[in-house]
């Protein structure tokens, strides 16, 4: 396992975190980071894709030489999925609504120091959180050459990524007919996947992480559960669930009904009145 790599594929998630926050210098708008998220994990995956396979990886022994593998293939593209989706539909959802409630908080407390600020504690800081939460999707294309998708931990894996995929895509596509509707305009979202968790976006992106590292597992690399780990707090947490949590409660009357009737991440049926 070649762990140059490794430095290779930060320096090029800090390379575009660095060009987004001068972007954002520009603009004077914090929020573009977000829709970028997802393609972080994008250009990781593709550039341990392209350095691992095609100029540090093992030589070919089969004719013709194919300088990927099964595992190997499949990493990225599940990482390309994912990441596709979230970031069209964070830009989809923040456009014309200038800078996010969080950078503008930021801004104001640190004045004239919020530049030097944001490059760390939001461009850098997502740069390095990005690379350490894909080191599954990172490992796991190293290591496999000779494995198969066939293999029981990389099927469990895709169903999983599968089933995480569809809960996060049905819960926003469920969410933003909600918002458009004007009758729903100071209610609280109780149907579909939001009767089961308050939270079936930020709970799909979950059970992603996990598939994504039970296929890297199969090729020997248990070593990355930090990866799902770090996401999952992330998500229960700190920036996901746990920061909506925080404010939300202020700004939805019901909001305390529905958080006494309804999971906070997990799925389950919802309690009776």
């Amino acid at each position: 396992m070649d762990q140059s790599l490794y430095l290779v594929n930060l320096g090029a998630v800090v390379a575009l975190m660095v060009v987004l926050w001068l972007v954002s210098l520009v603009l004077h708008d914090a929020s573009i980071v977000d829709p970028f998220w997802g393609l972080a994990f994008v250009l990781i995956a593709w550039t341990q894709f392209a350095t691992w396979f095609f100029l540090s990886g093992p030589a070919c022994d089969t004719s013709p030489c194919r300088p990927y593998t099964e595992v190997g293939i499949l990493l990225p593209v599940l990482v390309t999925i994912w990441g596709l989706r979230l970031s069209i539909y964070l830009g989809w959802r923040n456009r014309g609504k200038g800078e996010d409630f969080r950078y503008r908080a930021m801004r104001e407390r640190f004045g004239a120091a919020f530049p030097i600020v944001s490059l760390g504690v939001v461009f850098l800081l997502q740069a390095g959180l990005a690379w350490i939460v894909s080191l599954p999707v990172q490992a796991g294309i190293q290591g496999s050459v000779g494995e198969s998708w066939r293999s029981p931990l990389v099927v469990a894996g895709a169903v999983l990524w599968g089933i995480g995929l569809a809960f996060e895509t049905v819960g926003d596509v469920q969410l933003a007919r909600f918002k458009r509707d004007v009758a729903s305009k100071g209610r609280v979202l109780d149907r579909g996947l939001w009767r089961y968790t308050r939270h079936p976006n930020y709970f799909g992106d979950f059970l992603v992480w996990w598939g994504l590292f039970l296929i890297a597992a199969a090729t020997g690399a248990w070593w990355t559960v930090i990866g799902p780990v770090i996401m999952s707090v992330l998500l229960i947490r700190v920036s996901g669930a746990g920061l909506l949590e925080r404010t939300i409660g202020e700004r939805r009357p019901g909001y305390a009904d529905y958080v006494r009737r309804t999971s906070g991440f997990f799925p389950r049926p919802p309690k009776g009145p």
